[in-house]
């Protein structure tokens, strides 16, 4: 019979290492000055027509749909729709280019496609490492592409690759995850707050 209390147990530690994590976000100038500089790049972005692709693999891929999502749909208030694309929904897009290129070559392909000087790529890993993600931002970059990207605690590859790398203080990939999410949030509203009036949710002048 299984044991409710060391179920409790573990789901309360599991809890407080996740606030654990968020705690030292916080507590990190750095990352907190990096999200704000994002959350800007994304409002000048949006402003003058551009448009913001991110990608991931795995969690990170569904990371890349939910804040695109947010940012498409709304997060907190109607409004009109801003242009982000997770580059991971495009199932034969994908499976053709990793077939013909390689998997590698599954973002920065598409990039090469759809992205424009002025836009956004926003690359997500945990690790800073996956190949096909730091391949895109390197494309990206080239392109006159404005790049962000989410890791972990090292960056990885990624943060000599970004333009701008948000570190999140951890090796363990769940409790990063927790925290991509929640910057994506901090950002999504950040930008939806500074570019629309919460009443009207027409664009501010």
């Amino acid at each position: 019979m299984t044991n409710t209390n060391n179920f409790e147990h573990r789901v309360s530690r599991s809890i407080q290492a996740s606030i654990a994590v968020k705690e030292l976000l916080l507590r990190s100038p750095e990352v907190v000055s990096v999200v704000a500089k994002v959350s800007e790049l994304l409002v000048d972005a949006f402003r003058e027509g551009n448009k913001v692709l991110l990608f991931g693999n795995g969690g990170s891929a569904a990371d890349a749909q939910h804040i695109a999502a947010e940012f498409v749909g709304r997060f907190a208030f109607d409004r009109p729709a801003l242009s982000a694309l997770a580059l991971s929904v495009n199932t034969s897009c994908v499976t053709a280019v990793g077939n013909d290129y390689g998997f590698d070559r599954v973002f920065s392909r598409q990039i090469e496609a759809l992205a424009r000087p002025g836009d956004v790529a926003i690359g997500i890993s945990t690790s800073g490492n996956s190949l096909n993600v730091v391949r895109a931002v390197s494309v990206a970059k080239n392109m006159g592409v404005h790049t962000v990207a989410l890791t972990g605690c090292t960056g990885g590859e990624l943060k000599n690759a970004a333009d701008h790398c948000i570190c999140v203080p951890s090796t363990e990939t769940a409790r990063i995850q927790e925290c991509h999410i929640l910057i994506g949030h901090i950002i999504s509203e950040l930008v939806e707050q500074t570019i629309f009036d919460h009443e009207s949710g027409a664009p501010r002048s």
